[in-house]
């Protein structure tokens, strides 16, 4: 049922996805979708529970984490078809994109905390990794632009990783003005 529902999401979009569709594609009457979920909405969250896996950054050498999360974030990708359908759900409707955003909140915010230099800059930091990390995901795995696709695992950490570095670890009086 949640491979079936993974699939109609990513594929339909949260919106255009129904339950009675949902339920052809497993086989199973829709009763049985709403007994065991309640709602799209439950369904929804429950196909895309995603576990980033993010490591332990404690034993990282300070100045190699943001190259360790360009590697493990490129590896997730690479892995997890869910992170995938969630991306394109994600950039078409206002639930997906939610859900999302509640993964990147939940999952990346604490791995920031413990690099941010400057508590009051957490929220902003993290902000600046996802747009790394979504738009790497969404630029090789999505759209599949040939220039990125064409990168290898070394030349997006040794490119992107600096970047991540910067944005986790950089005093703010590094920083351009604007």
């Amino acid at each position: 049922m949640l491979d079936a529902a993974r699939e109609r999401f990513a594929a339909d979009g949260y919106e255009r996805a129904t339950i009675r569709a949902i339920a052809r594609d497993a086989g199973i009457d829709p009763s049985m979708v709403m007994r065991y979920y309640g709602n799209k909405e439950g369904l929804f969250a429950a196909a895309v529970s995603v576990d980033l896996k993010i490591p332990d950054l404690a034993s990282v050498p300070r100045d190699r984490i943001g190259a360790t999360l360009v590697a493990h974030f490129l590896t997730l990708w690479e892995e997890n078809e869910q992170l995938t359908a969630l991306l394109r759900v994600g950039t078409a409707d206002a639930a997906g994109a939610e859900r999302l955003q509640d993964v990147l909140r939940e999952q990346l915010l604490p791995v920031v905390r413990a690099t941010c230099p400057d508590p009051e800059q957490i929220r902003m930091r993290a902000a600046l990794v996802v747009t790394q990390t979504l738009g790497l995901a969404l630029t090789r795995h999505v759209l599949r632009l040939p220039p990125v696709t064409e990168l290898t695992r070394d030349e997006l950490v040794a490119w992107l990783g600096p970047t991540l570095q910067r944005y986790l670890t950089a005093p703010h009086s590094a920083w351009p003005e604007a």
